[in-house]
């Protein structure tokens, strides 16, 4: 293996019938992790060190990848091993095809390894390779090992701590920070994935209606980027100075509105209304950071809606050809993701996810509905219109 970064890409064939699928990593030592930590996936994904790195998945034409970036160069000394693994959510691996396994250097994406796996029965957990050690430099291994216990089984087996799903009693929100990442043992492996066919989920019959859930927002950057959308009809451009900005509007019981975003400064805040908290402003979209905001769910009966939208403030055009990724992390209870669909209009702000508080219940609700305003309307105007708000907007900037 070159020592320089890596992109491993899982790959696969969507269709009817097939499971989803993710790409995960263990750092072993004799065999097995040191800690949990040492085991990057979908709710835990980046490692400490900052050698491997989970991106997150692509849906192109039906082809799907989930990516882990890997830093051969930053690998801890004492780690002697990296598994590359995949896990079926919803159906074993016989309905997954054309699995693979690919390894490319990232800087010129020259295909480094290749592995195709075929004949899978029963499985719902493979591990599909692994980069290990010999005489100083690294080399890398296809496998092919099965397992029929899916991810939880296979974690097990290298020494990870799995967590039993619980209701959890209600614990304080941070002050001014978002909730430590899912890196603390024992890892949570439940998700939700929210579809058009499924869209809503329960945080009440989760258990996650207490603590900080904190939601994100990342994006694949395009650093060179010039065409045609051919459903559009207009140039789209994508630059390496995108900036997507995450906002929140929101309803509280008592009947004030109001918007949580960077333009303004209006960052929120968790301890004193709105609950609410935007971290920053990021440019980058990195699955390690991204935007993220952070909503204090111990006030959970101070809400009646919060409406979680994107904006695009600058580096595009419009939404068409970027890939984002949308999770939300209860403090307790399970992960909720969702890919944001296919743009194939002009839009500059996009409806993520509704939390409707309805007395009884927290839903969350996937929008991912993309707004296209009108000539001289400001994005946070065109959502307010849209969801029936009714706020007053001014000019604002960062």
């Amino acid at each position: 293996m070159p020592s320089t970064a890596l992109r491993v890409e899982l790959g696969w064939r969507s269709g009817a019938g097939a499971p989803d699928v993710d790409a995960s990593a263990l750092l072993l030592v004799g065999g097995k992790v040191r800690s949990d930590a040492d085991f990057v996936f979908y709710n835990q994904p980046v490692h400490a060190s900052g050698a491997v790195r989970h991106e997150g998945k692509r849906d192109e034409g039906g082809r799907v990848t989930d990516t882990l970036l890997v830093d051969l160069a930053r690998v801890e000394p004492a780690i002697e091993t990296v598994v590359l693994a995949a896990s079926a959510h919803g159906g074993t691996f016989a309905a997954v095809p054309d699995l693979y396994i690919e390894v490319r250097e990232e800087a010129r994406s020259t295909v480094v390894a290749r592995f195709d796996s075929e004949g899978a029965t029963v499985e719902t957990a493979f591990v599909l390779g692994e980069f290990y050690r010999r005489q100083g430099a690294w080399k890398f291994r296809a496998v092919g090992q099965g397992y029929g216990s899916g991810l939880e089984g296979l974690a097990r087996d290298f020494g990870i701590t799995v967590d039993e799903p619980q209701q959890a009693a209600p614990v304080t929100a941070p002050a001014a920070a978002p909730p430590p990442p899912p890196a603390a043992s024992p890892v949570r492996l439940t998700k939700v994935t929210l579809t058009k066919a499924a869209p809503s989920v329960s945080l009440t019959k989760q258990g996650g209606t207490s603590g900080a859930l904190r939601v994100n927002l990342n994006w694949e950057t395009r650093k060179q980027f010039s065409g045609w959308g051919s459903k559009l009809g207009r140039a789209v451009a994508m630059h390496a100075d995108l900036d997507l900005d995450l906002c929140a509007l929101y309803e509280l019981a008592d009947g004030s509105k109001g918007v949580v975003q960077s333009l303004g400064n209006a960052f929120g805040a968790l301890q004193q209304p709105p609950y609410i908290h935007l971290d920053g402003d990021d440019r980058t979209g990195a699955v390690a950071s991204g935007e993220n905001l952070t909503v204090n769910l111990d006030h959970q009966r101070a809400f009646r809606r919060i409406l979680v939208f994107v904006t695009i403030y600058e580096g595009a055009r419009s939404f068409a050809e970027l890939k984002a990724t949308v999770t939300l992390q209860p403090q307790h209870g399970a992960a909720i993701d969702f890919s944001l669909d296919e743009c194939t209009v002009p839009s500059t702000v996009c409806a993520l996810v509704l939390i409707t508080n309805t007395g009884s219940d927290l839903v969350v609700q996937r929008e991912a509905r993309y707004l296209v305003p009108e000539r001289g309307v400001s994005p946070q105007r065109t959502v307010d219109h849209a969801y029936g708000w009714g706020m007053n907007w001014t000019p604002g900037r960062k």
